[in-house]
């Protein structure tokens, strides 16, 4: 089973979130559970986490259909203690507010190196920090997001998210969101060579680990290294890539969310992945 579904607003309270979902007939579906862009938020209230649970409820949405994703603003392998600590105690609040809402799944981008320490040195500090703050939570997993490669930001590699996760201690609570915008423009190939990138991503990261995607087309060139959605079929990806993708057996059971530019069209671009998936 494809759940598909896209990156929802939860403007209003995150109990908004699961109705919008529903409204453009999705089966899984993202959001924020607080404002990305800031770093303090007021905490959930009781009436919100509850009114979630019941939305959920209410439109057939259980906790592997749904992917959270944390706070731009946090770089939990930034070169500085202090900067770093912030963040961290930003993601273990985001971690908190997923177990509050019984949500087992909070994605977020590895983290830069700003160009001030090694990509050696700012995984460690990465690794460090998730080790740090899943021992402060229970039960939900750290999912890592592979990125584009823009700027100093780290796991564009499928190498990089690798060297994490091995060091991550508690395999169970760790895991990767696979963003197929991202990919491409880091120079992963999926237009014309979908069998080998993910026998790469099998070989080096393992399917085990796949706990989300983000069906993204890309604006970049293949090896542009910038993070530019487009539309499906309207990039540089196009469509058969994505007709495989819902074909692939070994990606099932995890949430597959888009991120593309234009909302007004995110119930035909489910619908069409439905469709591709057999699930009409």
């Amino acid at each position: 089973m494809k759940y598909i579904g896209a990156h929802v607003s939860a403007a209003g309270g995150v109990e908004n979130a699961p109705l919008r979902a529903h409204q453009i007939g999705a089966t899984a579906f993202a959001l924020f559970t607080k404002n990305q862009r800031q770093w303090v938020a007021k905490p959930l209230s009781p009436q919100s986490i509850n009114d979630f649970k019941a939305a959920c409820q209410r439109y057939g949405y259980n906790a592997k259909q749904i992917l959270p994703h944390d706070s731009y603003l946090i770089n939990l392998g930034h070169p500085h203690l202090d900067q770093r600590q912030k963040s961290l105690d930003a993601f273990i609040d985001e971690l908190q507010r997923c177990e509050q809402l019984g949500i087992g799944l909070l994605n977020f981008h590895p983290g830069s190196h700003l160009r001030e320490v090694s990509e050696t040195r700012c995984m460690d500090f990465i690794a460090e920090s998730i080790n740090f703050a899943l021992a402060q939570t229970t039960d939900v997993c750290a999912v890592l997001e592979n990125t584009a490669g823009q700027g100093s930001n780290l796991g564009y590699q499928h190498e990089q998210l690798a060297y994490i996760i091995d060091k991550v201690e508690d395999k169970t609570r760790i895991g990767v969101c696979f963003d197929t915008c991202h990919a491409y423009a880091a120079g992963y190939d999926l237009k014309n060579d979908y069998d080998g990138v993910m026998h790469d991503f099998e070989t080096v990261v393992g399917f085990n680990y796949l706990k989300g995607m983000h069906i993204n087309d890309s604006k970049a060139k293949l090896g542009q290294k910038l993070d530019r959605h487009h539309s499906l079929g309207e990039g540089e990806i196009g469509w058969d890539f994505f007709k495989k993708l819902m074909q692939d057996p070994r990606i099932d059971e995890i949430p597959m969310t888009l991120e593309t530019i234009n909302p007004d069209i995110w119930a035909h671009e489910i619908q069409t992945l439905k469709t591709f998936a057999g699930q009409t």
